[in-house]
């Protein structure tokens, strides 16, 4: 029996990068081996097993075999006789398949220390191109190392896999967790841009990818591309150390933009409204988690209004306060703020302009969360909706008063 770490760790060690997980491959034992030594079984699709003390996953190698369309497709193969280049051979890129053994001896039978070095994203072999999955995470890998280069055959042979309908067949968990750790990455805008290049942005989430080559006013959107404006919105949200909910709200806020008709550009009056419902039927479609959604929605129809905050009465910031629910969820406005202040920044060279509208929104809810609901529902304990429209008002004129303004 012999024990090697591998994948991720071994890469981030070779690059500096301090080590969260770390993963060993088990090679020339058996199962039953593994249980004796007091490790717990854990592998649904193929043996993996934890350790006894550390708790750390250690996998028997393995091979696979495509039986079937889409990553689920496959038949495992783990028995003794695999060898550890066998199994580094069905790994995704060269720069995961290096291993170390218990020497401290490097193993790298496929060059993956060389395209660390040189900045390459390069799959490992054929085996790349029977898990879909793959084309996300090399996309994922290419927002964390932002430097990197997709290899050219890479880049061809992931074109091919959309073109043969592999991308087809990804499913919508799949889907968002990809999505949702690349958004998470230090520079989001490169996991679009390899998606857009071969292909596969298209398949996976075509509301963002129609968003391309459709103009706006070249005033307020000096980089006129709506696609272009977006990555830039997204990026600036990742600079900033924004959640994933803030972050996809970034990313989806002119959605409807692409739904605009070209007789309309550059122009594209009510895109809020189809913004919201391509916001929607994508949240659907990805089974995005609710709050994200919730948010998202909130951004796509507000971020204009937000946007006019000095400009609005306090009337108005009451109804729009109302509708992002800060009586109930009063956190919930930094995160809609962030992601609009995203948006106004994410413009070429506008990244460092001022943003007072955040604040005097924050000033506004202030004012808004003063007021003592708990009388006015006494008050007006008969009628509920009385308790509303008077809420409404006296939330609107201490509004007023905080912003110095008549009511």
């Amino acid at each position: 029996m012999k024990i090697y770490r591998v994948g991720g760790s071994v890469r981030d060690e070779l690059l500096g990068i301090a080590v969260k997980d770390r993963d060993w491959v088990v090679v020339g034992a058996t199962p039953d081996e593994l249980v004796a030594r007091g490790f717990r079984s854990v592998g649904r699709d193929f043996p993996v097993f934890l350790h006894p003390r550390t708790h750390e996953e250690y996998a028997l190698a393995r091979t696979e075999r495509k039986t079937a369309p889409g990553y689920r497709g496959f038949v495992v193969q783990a028995d003794p006789g695999v060898t550890l280049e066998d199994d580094l051979q069905r790994r995704d890129l060269t720069i995961n398949a290096m291993a170390i053994a218990e020497d401290g001896t490097l193993v790298d039978p496929y060059g993956g220390l060389a395209d660390l070095r040189a900045g390459v994203l390069r799959h490992v072999g054929v085996a790349f191109a029977e898990d879909p999955v793959r084309i996300l995470r090399l996309a994922r890998f290419a927002a964390r190392f932002e430097e990197f280069t997709v290899a050219p055959e890479t880049m061809n042979l992931m074109r091919e896999m959309v073109r043969a309908g592999e991308a087809d067949a990804l499913v919508a968990e799949r889907v968002w967790q990809e999505l949702s750790r690349g958004l998470m990455e230090a520079r989001p805008s490169r996991m679009f841009e390899v998606l857009r290049a071969c292909g596969a942005l298209e398949r996976v989430v075509p509301e963002l990818d129609r968003l391309w080559g459709v103009p706006q006013p070249a005033g307020p959107h000096p980089e006129v591309d709506t696609g272009v404006h977006a990555m830039m919105v997204i990026d600036y949200a990742a600079r900033t150390g924004a959640s994933l909910c803030v972050r996809f709200a970034a990313l989806v806020h002119d959605l409807g933009k692409g739904a605009t008709p070209p007789a309309e550009w550059p122009r594209h009056i009510a895109h809020e409204e189809r913004s919201v419902r391509l916001v929607e039927q994508l949240c659907e479609r990805l089974r995005v988690p609710t709050e994200c959604r919730d948010l998202a929605r909130i951004v796509a129809r507000e971020h204009g209004l937000v946007h006019r905050a000095l400009e609005l009465r306090a009337g108005t910031i009451t109804k729009l306060l109302e509708r992002v629910d800060y009586a109930r969820r009063p956190r919930r406005l930094d995160s809609v703020l962030a992601a609009c202040e995203a948006d106004y920044r994410g413009r070429l060279g506008l990244e460092s302009r001022p943003y007072p509208q955040a604040q005097r929104l924050r000033d506004a809810a202030r004012a808004f969360a003063s007021v003592d609901t708990a009388a006015i529902a006494r008050a007006h304990a008969d009628s509920p909706q009385r308790i509303r429209q008077a809420l409404h008002e006296a939330r609107t004129r201490a509004i007023a008063e905080a912003l110095d303004e008549s009511p």
